[in-house]
């Protein structure tokens, strides 16, 4: 059969891909390896179509909306919470989450695409929701300690954070619990379209484990580190005088 795009005749060589190399890494192989052994007569053209263009467009759009979705969630969390600092806080969530699902990724097997970077997006929001929680609690304790007149010492501090962060740790589980429920099945998931929500899933799976550890581990010192600047460094009750008579 006969073929034209753009006005001029076209030949098509199908390639089907193996799961193993992504799209993005066979063509750009396949390119070194075209430019180094065919030599393309004078009005012919070589080019890349398929889903490689199409993971192209994907691209491109990507890095406008990944940057985007940082800046709307830092904005978000800045109007609601008007802390620079505490908002900075939360925000870590996000590097700790793509830490897990670049490890759970690089288990499974996969590559970079379209359906892995969605997931990766949808986890940032996932991560920054514990965050605000953790945050939440931590600040509701450590304003009622404040209240009632006793933020006193780092001591008065350290039991605000375990009142607000380990007294409190049911609502955190079950906001990582019920992601977790959710996603699992996903990832046994079969049939049509399994293959891109695996993909979706994987990231989201990964960074919500991860997160959560962020959260409950490190939240909680790092609350400790800028709420304790201002106390006093004793965080022991005075010793009493053993010389003295009981």
């Amino acid at each position: 059969m006969l073929r034209n795009e753009d006005g001029q005749l076209v030949g098509f060589v199908f390639v089907d891909v193996n799961e193993k190399i992504g799209i993005a890494d066979y063509v750009e192989v396949a390119k070194q390896v075209v430019a180094e052994n065919v030599s393309v007569p004078q009005g012919y053209r070589l080019d890349w179509a398929g889903q490689f263009k199409y993971f192209e467009r994907a691209k491109a759009r990507l890095t406008i909306l990944v940057p985007m979705t940082v800046f709307v969630i830092f904005f978000m969390l800045y109007l609601h919470r008007k802390s620079l600092i505490e908002t900075l806080i939360v925000m870590l969530a996000l590097p700790f989450s793509l830490i897990g699902s670049t490890w759970l990724l690089a288990v499974l097997g996969y590559k970079l695409s379209v359906a892995v970077a969605v997931g990766m997006i949808a986890v940032a929001g996932l991560a920054v929701e514990l965050g605000v929680l953790m945050m939440l609690y931590l600040d509701l304790s450590w304003r009622a300690y404040r209240d009632e007149g006793r933020m006193n010492t780092r001591r008065d501090l350290t039991e605000a954070i375990v009142e607000g962060a380990a007294l409190r740790l049911r609502p955190k589980l079950m906001t990582g619990l019920a992601l977790f429920m959710g996603l699992v099945p996903i990832m046994y998931s079969s049939g049509a379209g399994a293959d891109v929500m695996k993909r979706i899933a994987a990231p989201m799976l990964g960074g919500v484990a991860s997160a959560l550890l962020m959260v409950l581990i490190v939240f909680p010192a790092l609350f400790a580190f800028w709420r304790g600047r201002a106390l006093s460094e004793s965080s022991q009750t005075p010793v009493r005088d053993r010389s003295a008579p009981s």
